[in-house]
């Protein structure tokens, strides 16, 4: 699968033919009209979120994406973008998601305004491992050492109210041979059931002029009875010892 989709503009040529269809026909709206079986369906559209989450990963990994959502609903397909500065996605009077909108809507082959893209601001952006790691990354491509880097982000997110975290950093570091650095703090789980609901994790490259580096951001949230900040479900091995009572 083609996970650029051009370089971000679309250039439809005038020619004599119609335009071409989209490189593998996406049936994430054709769904209701052509019978398409549903093990297909459900394929099609992890694919289109795959590769819409690539793409925006590239076009905005500078204004801290976090994520996307997709609702189908019968009228249009919303596209739900969470990032850290909605502002710098959104451009000056919203022309920059009105680009990418026109973009998805091209590129996917979608009838004309059936398809609407929407930012949405993440609330914590130290908890969201995305908004992190990237952080990391530009810190990285800046000229930062690695340790200091590293543990700048950690004592971000850990000041921000998480239960822990890790950042394990691994590649060419200073010197021909690679290697990986590991930081960590705080209290982090890493099986079982409550690791799904626990654990942000994002996985990021940095081209460095020596090579790649792999960036990997873990990070524990902390449990939150409105289930805002954190997860609602308490960990399951959690003891509350209650005050004793006076007899």
């Amino acid at each position: 699968g083609s996970s650029h989709f051009g370089s971000g503009r679309c250039q439809t040529r005038e020619s004599t033919a119609k335009e071409a269809p989209p490189p593998h026909p996406l049936p994430y709206i054709m769904a209701s009209q052509a019978q398409i079986s549903k093990k297909r369906k459900f394929v099609a559209d992890g694919v289109f979120y795959a590769e819409l989450n690539e793409f925006l990963m590239r076009t905005l990994s500078e204004d801290g994406y976090a994520g996307v959502e997709v609702r189908v609903t019968p009228i249009r397909t919303e596209i739900i973008i969470r990032a850290t500065r909605t502002r710098e996605v959104l451009g000056e009077k919203g022309r920059r998601i009105r680009e990418l909108t026109a973009v998805v809507q091209k590129r996917y082959g979608f009838p004309e305004n059936s398809v609407e893209l929407f930012a949405e601001r993440v609330e914590n952006r130290a908890s969201c491992a995305m908004a992190q790691c990237e952080s990391l990354r530009y810190k990285l491509l800046g000229g930062l050492a690695a340790r200091r880097a590293c543990y700048g982000v950690i004592r971000f997110i850990m000041e921000n109210g998480a239960k822990g975290v890790e950042v394990i950093i691994s590649g060419k570091l200073r010197a021909q041979r690679a290697k990986a650095m590991k930081f960590k703090d705080g209290y982090l789980i890493s099986t079982g059931e409550p690791k799904k609901h626990y654990i942000a994790e994002a996985v990021r490259h940095v081209c460095m002029r020596q090579g790649m580096l792999g960036i990997k951001v873990k990070i524990m949230l902390a449990h939150d009875p409105e289930g805002i900040m954190g997860p609602k479900m308490p960990l399951p091995d959690n003891v509350i010892i209650h005050e004793p009572k006076e007899d």
